[in-house]
């Protein structure tokens, strides 16, 4: 039975793809803090569970110890665990920045290093860095979380070029809006149009699994939202005045 080391994993995204996967006939670990939560979806599912804060990198380089003592080849790790952040570099609360930094990106970061040895004794195996179309653009009343994404970002796409010739395949996934607990997009989205959008966490879990085996890369999800990224990298300058023009996004 093949191994998934998924983070995040006892709400959305996470959630949803313990139970595809587990469909699938994976045997999941799942990491996060919420030990109740983590325990009755392990129980459904027939899976593992580790109590951890990927924000801790002390926490992780134990925690990973404990599952590869356990399971020593580590099929696919998912970098999902995420915290929001809706609040601007000039008024956010340093403390929320910091963390959504030490989460967002350098979870990853110290996740892929701790499962390193398992995800090369697997191989080939493969790794899902869950990032975000806030990675590809920027929003000023969410800017903290889009300077973590687009670090999380370059972290896939340089661990991704580093990564595949040693048999580890690195996929990134930039989901558009999704409803989740920790992201109500549904309830703070201004535009009806993105409103209509917003995807459901299943709908993300499906697309993370079918693209466990096939050939490294990045996607986005729904397709429409790379659009907006290529926008503002072709032409910065347009897009900010059009973005100070209309205030953001968000409420």
């Amino acid at each position: 039975m093949q191994v998934a080391v998924i983070t995040g994993a006892s709400s959305g995204i996470g959630a949803a793809l313990a139970r595809e996967l587990a469909a699938r006939r994976w045997l999941c670990v799942l990491l996060a803090r919420r030990e109740e939560r983590l325990r009755a979806l392990a129980g459904e599912i027939g899976g593992e569970y580790e109590v951890c804060d990927v924000a801790d990198r002390a926490a992780i380089d134990a925690c990973a110890s404990r599952v590869l003592e356990r399971h020593p080849a580590v099929d696919l790790l998912v970098n999902n665990a995420g915290a929001p952040a809706r609040a601007t570099f000039l008024d956010g609360d340093p403390e929320r920045i910091e963390q959504v930094m030490r989460t967002n990106y350098l979870g990853g970061v110290w996740c892929l290093r701790g499962f390193l040895a398992g995800l090369e004794a697997a191989r080939p195996s493969d790794v899902v860095n869950v990032v975000s179309v806030a990675g590809t653009v920027a929003f000023p009343p969410s800017g903290p979380y889009s300077a973590s994404k687009h670090a999380q970002l370059a972290f896939s796409r340089a661990t991704s070029a580093s990564l595949r010739t040693r048999g580890i395949r690195v996929h990134t996934v930039n989901p558009g809006f999704v409803e989740t607990e920790g992201f109500p997009q549904r309830s703070v989205l201004r535009s009806a149009f993105f409103r209509r959008a917003v995807l459901d966490a299943e709908d993300v879990a499906r697309h993370i699994a079918d693209r466990v085996g096939e050939p490294p890369g990045e996607t986005t999800v729904p397709r429409l939202y790379r659009w907006p990224g290529v926008l503002q990298a072709l032409a910065p300058n347009s897009v900010a005045r059009m973005i100070a023009r209309r205030g953001g996004m968000y409420r």
